[in-house]
């Protein structure tokens, strides 16, 4: 089995060809809650200096770091104990966020200009993925990026970039590269390592590889479009595995709300004579939501939507 393979230019055309797109879309996002986008807008020559940019700056501003680093100190000591257990929590990732407004890895002067054009594009590739989520659920142009801004006005979403790298592991067997998890957020848009595997979706009760496809975007939906989507969309389990070879890529954009942004199951989604008994969702400020999810993120999501305050 691998996750489903979508050609979005043909988005951009009429008749069957969008037709089918969109279902096919729409299958993945109900079945799997992920999928890969080729031939999704970016140019690939913009992809290769990202490759080339990201893996410098783990070399020269992190690799030693993360040699140093508590994940690779415990599982040393585990070594030298002869120790039959795994390490549970902790993840074998080198990581840091991009944001337009903290501060960025400065070595490489490459590297901003470089993410900074990345982040452009794969921005309104989130916002063309929500115009099409919008599409197959029936809701009005624009309802999830207007949701996700707090209601009308302003761009006060959040869009962050989260850059990691997942070392060679000695002892694979003794460590996550990152343990399983659902996103909290919105929309999440992975540009990962087209050589090193690892990434894994649990489907139907069996853990699945995402292949590594060259160029391409892996799309997943998180806990918030689980929730206006009235959960026809399922945020899902995922996982990276610790591997012995390659230094895998990972650059996940997430699209997410505002902090202020009240998150709730789309009106038009809701039965209307069983929403008084059968919302399985309640309505509650994104900021509160992950105000647990930060003390939650490994655990099960379905008591995290049960413990946040309803309004």
């Amino acid at each position: 089995m691998a996750i489903p393979v979508i050609d979005f230019s043909n988005i951009e055309s009429e008749g069957e060809e969008r037709a089918k797109t969109l279902a096919l879309i729409a299958n993945a996002c109900e079945e799997w809650g992920f999928f890969q986008l080729v031939n999704n807008g970016i140019p690939v020559e913009l992809l290769e200096r990202v490759k080339k940019v990201s893996s410098q700056c783990y070399q020269l501003e992190r690799q030693e770091g993360f040699m140093n680093s508590t994940p690779v100190k415990l599982l040393n000591e585990l070594l030298e104990k002869k120790s039959e257990e795994k390490l549970e929590d902790v993840d074998w990732e080198d990581v840091f966020t991009l944001q337009d407004d903290n501060e960025w890895p400065s070595q490489n002067p490459e590297f901003k200009e470089t993410m900074s054009e990345y982040r452009q594009e794969l921005k309104k590739l989130a916002g063309k993925v929500m115009e099409v989520m919008d599409e197959n659920l029936g809701l009005p142009k624009g309802s999830i990026m207007k949701a996700f801004n707090g209601g009308e006005g302003s761009d006060v979403a959040f869009f962050g970039t989260k850059v990691s790298h997942y070392p060679p592991c000695s002892r694979p067997d003794k460590v996550n590269g990152l343990r399983a998890h659902t996103d909290a957020g919105g929309v999440i848009l992975l540009f990962q390592d087209d050589k090193v595997g690892g990434l894994q979706i649990l489907k139907d009760g069996k853990w699945i590889d995402v292949q590594p496809l060259e160029n391409s975007i892996v799309i997943n939906t998180g806990d918030q479009i689980e929730v206006l989507s009235n959960g026809r969309y399922k945020s899902v389990w995922h996982r990276v595995l610790a591997t012995t070879d390659g230094n895998r890529r990972s650059i996940a954009s997430f699209y997410n709300p505002s902090f202020k942004a009240i998150i709730a199951p789309a009106q038009e989604l809701i039965d209307p004579v069983t929403k008084e008994t059968n919302q399985a969702y309640p309505r509650f400020v994104f900021g509160d939501y992950m105000a647990i999810y930060a003390k939650q993120k490994f655990l099960p999501k379905e008591p995290r939507f049960q413990a946040v305050r309803a309004i």
